[in-house]
């Protein structure tokens, strides 16, 4: 009987204790967690053309590159365009991206691919950084953080197009 009573006891404590301080919902306190792409798009030197240097190469406003991420099943799940600005530099944020499986994990689901470039005298694609069949991400530890906002940030690149004609080389 004193079991029991103690027993009682105890539960209406704990009970009490959970109607006068009920404990703070995951919903409350968590935050939401976005992923960015971030990279630099360039013009490739026609002296380094044919090669991965990026020696002497100019960046590219208002270039377009794309962000593509295929799901476990190799279907595409997520593709978006987005527009450096004028240092040629992007911040793809993937607004809508969504990991359903374990293995949609943006390192292995995404690529950047270079799109177009807007200057006239470079404008040829090139497989810098895998460019073009996608330049994979890379994490680097970087995150971006507000008081209900975090975002973790990949790398991507960097990625570059070329000139269409470059003065032949001349080798003494």
């Amino acid at each position: 009987m004193a079991g029991r009573q103690l027993i009682l006891l105890v539960s209406s404590l704990l009970l009490t204790t959970l109607a006068f301080f009920p404990s703070t919902t995951a919903t409350e306190h968590q935050k939401k967690i976005d992923v960015v792409v971030e990279g630099m798009v360039y013009c490739q030197s026609c002296d380094h053309s044919g090669t991965w240097s990026m020696t002497g190469a100019k960046p590219i406003p208002s270039a377009k590159i794309s962000v593509i991420c295929k799901n476990h099943k190799d279907q595409v799940s997520f593709y978006k365009a987005f527009q450096t600005n004028d240092d040629g530099y992007f911040y793809a944020h993937l607004d809508g991206f969504k990991m359903n499986h374990m293995l949609d994990h943006p390192l292995q689901a995404c690529h950047v691919k270079p799109v177009s470039s807007p200057l006239e005298d470079c404008r040829l694609l090139s497989n810098i950084n895998y460019g073009l069949s996608g330049a994979p991400l890379r994490y680097e530890d970087k995150r971006v953080m507000g008081s209900s906002y975090e975002a973790v940030v990949f790398s991507a690149g960097p990625l570059a197009f070329r000139p269409a004609s470059c003065a032949p080389k001349t080798h003494y």
